[in-house]
């Protein structure tokens, strides 16, 4: 068996070696006992200390006349210092708390010493009385010692031999024999008292400490039982009202033993709406367990308390006499209500959003089913709205999530606030809510709800001293005619909500069934794209741009097109946006960056070629290392590569500028795209090195009708761009008097039909050479 110390619990025996003070003992129970018998020094020492002092005024006052100060005063200075240090010494380790007693072991010795050395300088002539008198004021100090220094054993005990010995050797030298005798049984006895007092005063100390541990676990176990306990116990009589009313229980009711003693059992648990017939499930539950004389185990019922709804946890079972007869019921109780409330936390994160309080996913899903089975029963519509926020990913990433979340939460109080009672709102993630309508015969009800929705998102939200604009989109769907399954109504109210989003967001639009095959035709298409490159599908065809003066070719614009063995030529307004959503925009930007600066290679050196650029590629890390190795791989020049961004790509998404920064510093050239046609914010043209800016077609048709709005605008635009050094580019002159009216306005060059429409790569090096010059409508 492993010994082990001694806890502070048990009853431990202290080796002689502790009793001294020679060692500080092994066990846990030690070091308390140590700082026990340094609190019994600190209320000795003042009585030891003046017991001395005492002792020291009685001497000088005896042998002052006859050996006056100057024989008196080293003595009594040396006792006083003694005194002193022992003193300060026990003050400083007490304050410290460090529980040593070296002040008062070494102070025992040197006191000793210094009435040794008054007994052997002091005597001689001096005559019996005061050999008599020194040796009753030394007997009396050792015997203090044996009470007064047992805390510190060392010091004490060295005090009395020393004292003893010097006294015995005084009256030995001056030939009193006998009484040298005398006072050595005295120093023995004295001795062996103070040890069987030391011994005495520890096993006190570890007695007292072994009592206190075993009232330190009794009180932590009765404590912990009171803490983790919520038990108590109850009786009913067979007529099921509650007898032996314990002190406990009446307290959680908060009342009397008196009060509750005699009552129905049902009754007090049921509270006010017994009388009322308002009875909660549990109660009812338990009227029937005890009606049929059951057991049962941990049925929680509700009670009230205080006004206050708590949740005890009862078991019981039957009691029944010698003969069978019932007798009452036994039982246990406990209070559950933390427990019952943290179940009702944890069901409610399981059904409703964190952030908003809004339904989740699967609340709404639920609550969508019920309305469906329900419906389906009575005859009655359901609808299922879904809402999509419009620029909310541009606040997160502006502003950060913080904002976005207060945002979200404005979102979630705004559209509730719309709602009539059993209409439930939720958040299905992200930015996307959903409203469950479950009564909605009205159909005008659905349109106008919709509108209001639309309306209330599109007004400004101030957060924390932003005003932000985003607005939201909103599609529908309605049981039965657009779906009897959860499933279904989901599927057709997320196409509605995609065909309001496509129809330039911040509208509401219902399910209609052509959605479905227009869905189904997206699909189609992104199935047979993924494989548009391995097949050799897409080509590149380019349109000339030249200068508006002269109408010298200055460059191409690559266009993308498409052609599926039985989709046919698909239309690039349909196939990007499905390449941007299903994430391939990527794979085929590259393989359009390749081909063209491959292309382009072949052309003369001051003819340059243009890409147009996505906004998903521009958020890719990777496309400055793409357009490197196009350039490399070519041999084309990095300035004879523009790449075209449409200004709304600058203006819902800043991050841009730090990627067209990368680009710029490679030295390809930048050409801002659909300029004017969305919302616009000049911020970005201070930051970013345009080449060129396009001017949209719109604005070219409305200028060469004479419509002055648009020839401001246009000059506006080219007066701009001559200041900041770009160049103007007139898109879609399709009319001589078009492009007549372009360069009497100051564009720089003009792309459009007029011009020349877009060839295949064979023809486009032959124009680009002047081998073909025919294919280029000279406009000079």
């Amino acid at each position: 068996m492993s010994s082990s110390s001694p806890s502070s619990s048990e009853r431990i025996t202290p080796s002689w070696s502790y009793t001294l003070g020679l060692s500080k003992g092994r066990g846990d129970a030690y070091p308390a006992i140590t700082e026990a018998r340094s609190a019994a020094m600190r209320q000795r020492r003042p009585l030891w200390l003046g017991a001395h002092v005492v002792g020291v005024a009685f001497v000088a006052l005896i042998r002052f006349e006859l050996l006056g100060w100057k024989v008196l005063l080293p003595w009594v200075s040396a006792i006083t210092a003694i005194l002193a240090l022992i003193l300060i010494g026990g003050l400083r380790d007490d304050r410290a708390g460090t529980g040593r007693r070296d002040p008062d072991l070494l102070g025992g010795i040197f006191l000793g010493i210094g009435w040794a050395v008054a007994m052997a300088l002091y005597t001689g002539p001096s005559g019996t009385m005061y050999a008599f008198t020194l040796l009753a004021i030394g007997g009396s100090l050792a015997t203090l010692a044996t009470a007064l220094m047992v805390a510190a054993p060392i010091g004490g005990l060295g005090f009395i031999l020393i004292v003893g010995t010097a006294a015995s050797t005084s009256m030995a030298l001056d030939g009193r024999i006998a009484l040298a005798g005398v006072i050595a049984m005295f120093t023995v006895a004295a001795t062996l008292t103070f040890l069987a007092n030391a011994r005495l005063l520890l096993n006190r100390m570890t007695a007292e400490q072994a009592l206190a541990g075993k009232e330190e676990v009794i009180s932590l176990l009765l404590g912990e039982f009171e803490d983790s306990s919520a038990d108590w116990l109850w009786r009913t009589d067979a007529a099921k009202s509650l007898i032996d009313v314990s002190p406990r229980l009446a307290r959680l009711f908060g009342l009397k033993r008196s009060d509750v003693e005699g009552k129905p059992l049902l009754a007090m648990l049921a509270g006010d709406g017994w009388d009322r017939g308002d009875v909660a499930p549990g109660i009812r539950m338990l009227a029937e367990k005890l009606r049929l004389r059951e057991s049962f185990r941990d049925l929680v019922v509700p009670v009230m308390v205080a006004d206050e709804r708590r949740w005890w946890s009862l078991s019981a079972t039957p009691r029944r006499d010698e003969r069978g007869a019932l007798i009452g019921f036994w039982g246990v109780g406990t209070d559950a209500t933390e427990r019952h409330r943290s179940a009702e936390k944890i069901d409610r994160m399981a059904r409703f959003d964190a952030l908003t309080g809004l339904a989740n996913r699967a609340h709404v899903i639920d609550k969508l089913g019920i309305a469906l089975r329900d419906g389906h029963h009575v005859g009655r519509r359901s609808t299922l709205m879904l809402i999509d926020l419009d620029r909310f990913k541009q606040v997160n990433d502006t502003l950060g999530h913080p904002i976005g979340d207060k945002l979200l939460i404005e979102v979630a109080n705004r559209i509730s606030a719309l709602l009539s009672p059993g209409d439930l709102c939720g958040r299905l993630g992200g930015d996307e809510f959903a409203v469950v309508i479950p009564d909605s015969t009205d159909r005008d009800r659905v349109e106008v709800l919709a509108e209001r929705i639309v309306h209330v998102l599109s007004a400004p939200f101030d957060i924390e001293d932003h005003q932000l604009h985003i607005g939201g989109s909103v599609g529908s769907a309605t049981a039965p005619l657009d779906g009897r399954v959860v499933e279904t109504l989901l599927r057709n109210a997320d196409l509605a909500l995609y065909r309001a989003k496509d129809d330039g967001r911040g509208v509401h639009r219902r399910y209609e069934p052509s959605l479905h095959a227009h869905a189904e035709q997206r699909r189609r298409i992104e199935i047979a794209l993924r494989d548009a490159l391995e097949r050799g599908e897409l080509s590149l065809v380019y349109q000339p741009i030249v200068e508006a003066v002269h109408g010298n070719l200055t460059s191409f614009e690559a266009f993308l097109r498409w052609t599926h063995p039985e989709l046919g030529d698909v239309s690039p307004d349909i196939f990007i946006p499905i390449a941007e959503e299903a994430r391939l925009i990527g794979r085929i930007g590259d393989w359009v960056m390749h081909s063209a600066c491959r292309d382009a290679a072949s052309w003369p050196d001051h003819v340059r070629v243009s890409v147009n650029m996505a906004a998903a590629q521009l958020k890719d890390a990777q496309l400055p290392a793409t357009i490197v190795s196009a350039l490399s791989h070519s041999g084309l020049a990095a300035d004879r590569l523009e790449l075209e961004i449409a200004e709304e790509v600058f203006v819902r998404d800043g991050r841009v500028t730090g990627v067209v920064d990368k680009i710029l510093a490679l030295g390809v050239r930048i050409t801002l795209d659909d300029f004017g046609t969305g919302r616009s914010s000049l911020a970005y043209l201070r930051k970013a090195r345009f080449s060129s800016i396009k001017i949209d077609r719109s604005f070219v048709r409305a200028a060469s009708a004479n419509a002055a709005e648009s020839i401001a605008i246009v000059r506006a635009i080219v007066a701009m761009a001559d200041s900041l050094g770009m160049t103007t580019i007139a898109e879609g002159a399709e009319t001589r008097s078009e492009y007549e009216r372009m360069r009497a306005l100051g564009c720089r060059q003009v792309q459009g039909w007029l011009i020349g429409q877009p060839v295949n790569p064979k023809a486009a090096a032959e124009l680009a050479h002047g081998r073909d010059k025919a294919r280029v409508v000279r406009v000079h």
